[in-house]
C-alpha cells in the first residue's frame, strides 16, 4: 500500500524536531451540495528544525515515533528528511 503525502501551511514548530501541519481539505457537503473547507492536524518530524511558521511542507506517512508524530518532513532537495 502506498504511503500518503499531503501538503500544509506549519503552524507551530515550538517543540524540539516536531513541527504541526495543518491540511486544509475541500469537499462537497453530502446534502447542502456546498464546498466547504476542513481541516486537520499533523505532527510531523523535522529532523534539523529547518521549517518555521508559514511555511508550506510536504508529508508522508511513517511508523510511529511518538504518541501523536507519524508524519515525516519532505524535504523537496533531499528527499525524507
Amino acid at each position: 500500500m502506498p504511503k500518503r503525502i499531503l501538503s500544509g501551511t506549519v503552524v507551530s514548530s515550538n517543540a524540539n524536531k516536531t513541527i504541526v501541519v495543518k491540511v486544509t481539505r475541500r469537499v462537497k457537503h453530502k446534502l447542502y451540495k456546498k464546498i466547504i473547507s476542513s481541516s486537520k492536524k499533523y505532527h510531523a518530524h523535522d529532523e534539523e528544525n529547518t521549517f518555521k511558521v508559514g511555511d508550506n511542507v510536504r508529508i508522508i506517512e511513517s511508523k510511529p515515533m511518538s504518541k501523536l508524530k507519524s508524519w515525516l518532513v519532505l524535504n523537496e532537495n533531499k528527499g525524507i528528511s
